[in-house]
């Protein structure tokens, strides 16, 4: 295992995967008002993404881990049949898409224009962001095999 393989990309994608870890434990949510409702909880309270999904947690938890997969993926030197760091971008698209759903879009709670972001949100959402940016620049560093065409 040779660090020195690990590049600039890899650690900015590692540092997203860790702020998307960090921020799943943060506060994302608080009630505006005692009519204001999330998971069980009414009235004024501030919960995290952990307190507040079920399944939505762990699927973060397993986004934040792909950077430090690909990190390791490149410090072994591994082969793979795809461009190092596409993984990590798909990865990286969906919790950006996730996020911004349920953090801009669609509000979980009721009533949801009661229900107010938290500093939480906003380190996971950049943290995705990061993801994305370090795996775009691990893709362009490796080039891709093109087969002539007519060929499987």
């Amino acid at each position: 295992m040779d660090l020195k393989r690990v590049s600039r990309g890899e650690y900015i994608a590692v540092a997203g995967g860790l702020l998307l870890l960090l921020g799943v434990f943060l506060k994302w949510y608080a009630g505006g008002n005692e009519n204001a409702e999330l998971a069980g909880r009414t009235g004024m309270f501030e919960l995290s993404a952990w307190q507040t999904f079920g399944i939505l947690k762990w699927l973060f938890l397993a986004a934040a881990v792909a950077p430090l997969v690909l990190a390791y993926i490149i410090a072994r030197d591994h082969e793979l049949s795809w461009p190092r760091g596409q993984v990590t971008s798909i990865v990286g698209i969906a919790a950006i898409g996730i996020l911004a759903y349920i953090g801009l879009i669609d509000r979980p709670g009721q009533p949801s224009g009661q229900i107010d972001l938290k500093f939480g949100w906003f380190v996971a959402f950049l943290g995705a962001v990061l993801m994305l940016a370090g795996s775009v620049m691990r893709q362009q560093e490796s080039e891709m095999r093109r087969k002539p065409p007519g060929t499987l």
